[in-house]
């Protein structure tokens, strides 16, 4: 459960790269506590999981501006997968559907995305720097558990940067600056390499870290989703035999099982789930309304996807789902209708009012057991190995196909396509779509039910896909004085 206490904890100021912001207590206070009463880092690393989902994180009042789930729904956008299919509203239409914002630096979305993912790392470096800094390790188990949360969710933050910020995978390329901890205030764009480092690094030391590690609950990261984001990091830079490894152990670890074909129509709302790996319990003291994912998306929740604003599934992409694959009933089947290829039957409040949950109690995934299996398939296809692909592929299917046999035709780039589409297919809407498309440098043409360039074929690695350093920035940081990579 997150608190609102916690909340008020971590609240909302303009100024993310402050010295000493007075929500948040020094390094120095907490470290001393923490020495004696880990439950003060503790609490310290809880609030950082409640930025996740909070309002205004990105520094606006927007109402697509509302932590991790909010720039989900903006990969899913970007990358095609995600249709807006109707705007009443107007929200993603300009700036990410129709690509305005990442061709314009002054516009507002660069700067929540930057900002948003900034002040994660700053909370991050809060705790590291209170438990010793970055070499250190606690002697107390507790403290370890929390050092190794806290480096994982900042090289969490550092990877999505390094995705929405820069086309691809490209060592000298200079995109962003590190700060590794409190004193860091402005630096200048280092090397992808570097970034790549320090993330790396970050990641092998919360594996370690949280060896042993038995969270209270999966609002929490713990080893094996330390693994999957390291799973994740190194996919994008094509280091495929360690992708392999870390998604093996994972799946080997026994902690999670696939969703089944009842649970993937169940409406992907509870946390736990036995397919979810983490994620965040949404109760009423959270306070989540209209301004969260499930008011952009859910047609069941008081909500833009009710009003007004549908999104829905890719039209070509829905086409490729075939009929006989439990998934296609995730979504409504087209009629001429408002609802037409709605994620009604994958996402909803389970009193199933059409808007009808004005305070959201549904809850955030972030990641699934299914990734990990798919992450699997295509890191084993990459490496020569067919067999382990079509097998891995195959526990995913066989729970959504009556017979997934044709898997065991397919081989070399036949069969990484089709890794491809199951991963666009089994994950849609849940914010991994972007990170497919660039990891497989995929083209994506936009179907029919896009309001804007319909049949358009759009790379990877295209300009209009990847958003610009905000303009405060360039303003404020010394260091940084233009875009170029």
């Amino acid at each position: 459960m997150i608190s609102a206490l916690l909340f008020a904890g971590v609240g909302c100021s303009e100024e993310f790269l402050d010295e000493q912001p007075s929500e948040f207590l020094t390094a120095e206070q907490i470290g001393e506590a923490a020495e004696k009463n880990p439950a003060v880092v503790r609490g310290t690393m809880t609030g950082i999981y409640s930025l996740t989902v909070e309002t205004g994180t990105g520094g606006t009042t927007n109402h697509d501006d509302f932590g991790q789930k909010g720039y989900d729904i903006y990969g899913d956008m970007l990358s095609g997968d995600m249709a807006l299919s109707v705007s009443t509203y107007g929200w993603y239409r300009a700036d990410i559907t129709e690509f305005q914002a990442p061709q314009d630096f002054t516009r507002t979305r660069n700067y929540m995305v930057w900002r948003y993912y900034y002040r994660i790392i700053r909370s991050a470096n809060t705790v590291i720097d209170a438990l010793g800094g970055n070499e250190a390790v606690p002697e107390l188990d507790e403290n370890k558990f929390i050092m190794g949360q806290a480096k994982a969710i900042r090289a969490h933050s550092y990877f999505y940067l390094t995705q929405y910020f820069a086309k691809k995978y490209n060592p000298t390329a200079e995109i962003l600056p590190i700060y590794d901890d409190l004193q860091d205030q402005n630096g200048p764009k280092v090397a992808m390499s570097e970034i790549y480092d320090f993330m790396e690094r970050d990641l092998t030391d919360a594996i370690s870290l949280l060896d042993g590690f038995a969270r209270a609950g999966k609002n929490e990261i713990n080893k094996s989703v330390a693994q999957g984001m390291l799973a994740y990091v190194l996919g994008s830079k094509g280091e495929w035999q360690q992708v392999y490894d870390l998604t093996n152990a994972v799946v080997n670890s026994g902690e999670f099982s696939i969703m089944s074909s009842e649970e993937v129509l169940g409406g992907f709302n509870d946390l736990n789930t036995s397919g979810w790996m983490w994620g965040i319990d949404l109760t009423a003291d959270v306070g989540l309304g209209l301004v969260s994912w499930w008011g952009q998306v859910d047609r069941f929740t008081y909500s833009y996807a009710w009003a007004g604003d549908a999104k829905a599934i890719d039209s070509d992409l829905y086409a490729a789902i075939p009929d006989n694959d439990i998934r296609k009933q995730q979504f409504q089947a087209p009629t001429g209708g408002y609802a037409d290829l709605m994620p009604l039957n994958k996402f909803y409040d389970p009193n199933r009012v059409i808007g009808g949950q004005a305070v959201v109690t549904t809850d955030y995934v972030y990641m699934r057991i299914a990734e990990m299996y798919l992450l699997k398939a295509e890191a084993a296809a990459r490496l020569g190995m067919d067999a382990d692909a079509q097998s891995a592929l195959k526990t995913v299917l066989d729970e959504r196909l009556d017979d997934a046999s044709y898997v065991d035709g397919l081989s070399g780039g036949g069969l990484l396509d089709e890794i491809y589409l199951q991963t666009r297919i089994e994950l849609w809407g849940e914010g991994k779509s972007y990170l497919a498309m660039k990891r497989n440098q995929a083209t994506v043409t936009r179907g029919d039910n896009h309001l804007s360039f319909v049949g358009v074929g759009i790379p990877y690695d295209d300009e209009r896909l990847t958003f610009e350093i905000p303009e405060s920035e360039i303003q404020f940081n010394p260091f940084i004085t233009d875009q170029n990579e």
